[in-house]
């Protein structure tokens, strides 16, 4: 696989899902699928996101990095950017947000999904965060549906648990079959050429830690890639 594809550079398989998304031409059956089996539950299963490439996936960096978009703990709480050390700031975006070339939103199998009903009739602002998905949350029923019936339809949740890295999202899904064709493909070496290239701010924290990076938040080693 050309490294463009996986980077977020180059996805020549994607097809028009609605709506402004796009998804692999290999996963939007199986998504369509699995949304019609949702609506006949009682879930109005919609995607929030699906691919981004690798200049949006940099301009929500850089929008992170220099304070004009929101900077969140692991229990989606706000942080105060003005008191966090460049690693800091750096760990903070990649718990929810990942480093462009990096994210699972560049190869097309991957999205995020919520109830578009239940959101519009919840009293309350939907920011995509934890406590949504949970008990209480507009999005509890689809999360318990999704638990239920997402891999019958080839799908699974890559950020099912924090483990040291990316935070748990349960609004995350990943086509298993066509994921593993990119996960394969993945390399530091075209990671940090990629990285080198960009206009992304913080390069230069970025490089220094790109292996930790690479590791722990890339491919979701958590804590565990430095044992």
């Amino acid at each position: 696989m050309n490294p463009a594809i996986w980077l977020g550079q180059d996805n020549p398989h994607l097809v028009d899902a609605g709506n402004g998304h796009f998804l692999h031409a290999n996963v939007l059956p199986a998504f369509v699928n699995m949304q019609q089996a949702a609506r006949h539950d009682g879930i109005d299963l919609c995607l929030v996101s699906s691919f981004r490439q690798f200049d949006k996936q940099c301009a929500i960096w850089n929008r992170k990095w220099c304070g004009e978009a929101a900077l969140l703990d692991g229990k989606g709480a706000a942080l105060n950017p003005n008191t966090l050390s460049d690693v800091e700031k750096l760990h903070a975006i990649l718990m929810w947000s990942a480093l462009p070339g990096g994210s699972r939103h560049h190869w097309g199998s991957d999205f995020d999904v919520y109830d578009k009903h239940a959101v519009e009739q919840w009293d309350g602002k939907f920011s995509l965060v934890d406590s949504e998905y949970r008990e209480g949350g507009p999005c509890f029923a689809l999360a318990k549906w999704l638990e239920a019936n997402m891999r019958t339809f080839g799908f699974f949740r890559p950020f099912s648990e924090d483990k040291g890295g990316v935070a748990c999202e349960l609004w995350h899904l990943s086509h298993k079959g066509v994921a593993t064709e990119f996960e394969q493909a993945l390399s530091l070496t075209a990671l940090t050429g990629a990285i080198e290239c960009s206009s992304i701010e913080g390069k230069a924290v970025v490089l220094e830690h790109i292996d930790e990076i690479y590791f722990r938040y890339v491919l979701n080693q958590g804590t565990a890639w430095e044992r």
